[in-house]
């Protein structure tokens, strides 16, 4: 059984990135299935640190993006909106060049907060980061997201 509220529509995910750091950065949402979504990011200069690797943040980012819009197509957005509350990563291997690519996994689906496990690859499949996101899901009369 799947977890989506509503399927995810790849196209409109990715048009969504339309003036935001999803589209300075270069994610692009890729892939889902019944358990997971997948999304990836450029590594060149717009997302290195001074030395020339992939910056932690740059991959807090794509983290974050993927794991928020998880939680979206899992509420009805009718009723609620999600935030983030808290972001960590571990960093595990050093990125130079290519696209990495993120998988977002549900550890807990509550009812007012999701928690999810997202690790990103490199080109050849090697894990360079783990990271976990807690959304709060908010109902929309508490003060909705301006958009």
């Amino acid at each position: 059984m799947s977890m989506w509220t509503r399927p995810p529509d790849l196209a409109h995910l990715n048009a969504m990135r339309k003036n935001t750091i999803c589209d300075v950065l270069d994610i692009t949402f890729d892939a889902y299935d019944d358990e997971s979504i997948t999304a990836s990011m450029v590594v060149d200069h717009r997302t290195h640190q001074p030395f020339g690797l992939l910056h932690g943040g740059a991959s807090v980012v794509l983290a974050e993006t993927l794991g928020s819009m998880a939680s979206y197509l899992c509420i009805d957005s009718q009723k609620f909106y999600c935030v983030g509350l808290e972001v960590n990563a571990n960093h595990l291997r050093g990125v130079r060049s290519g696209r990495v690519s993120a998988v977002a996994r549900p550890i807990h689906m509550g009812r007012t907060t999701h928690v999810w496990d997202i690790r990103l690859t490199d080109e050849s499949g090697k894990l360079n980061c783990i990271s976990r996101l807690t959304i709060a899901v908010v109902p929309l009369g508490d003060a909705p997201p301006a958009r």
